[in-house]
């Protein structure tokens, strides 16, 4: 199984997409141009990797979060089961 992301809004207000992530999958290194807001579907544990180094954080399905625009990190399942969110960048 290979990561997606599937865009479900895209609109002058926010654009929300749908990942995917199996187990090992990656979102690859990246910067967050915008404030956005992440909305776990699935309970899992995710490897974070960014300036700073490397840390595994757990994740429970609904219970959201907000992050400031300008992150940077590579964003990876560590754990044995797919992992979703719903990722809501507000424009």
């Amino acid at each position: 199984m290979q990561v997606t992301s599937t865009v479900q809004v895209d609109n002058e207000r926010v654009k929300a997409t749908l990942w995917r992530l199996p187990p090992g999958g990656a979102t690859g290194h990246h910067v967050h141009p915008l404030d956005y807001v992440v909305v776990p579907l699935t309970d899992g544990v995710l490897r974070l990797q960014d300036a700073d180094g490397t840390k595994e954080v757990g994740l429970q399905a609904g219970a959201t979060y907000a992050r400031p625009a300008g992150v940077s990190h590579n964003t990876i399942n560590a754990g044995e089961r797919e992992f979703s969110f719903v990722e809501v960048e507000l424009k």
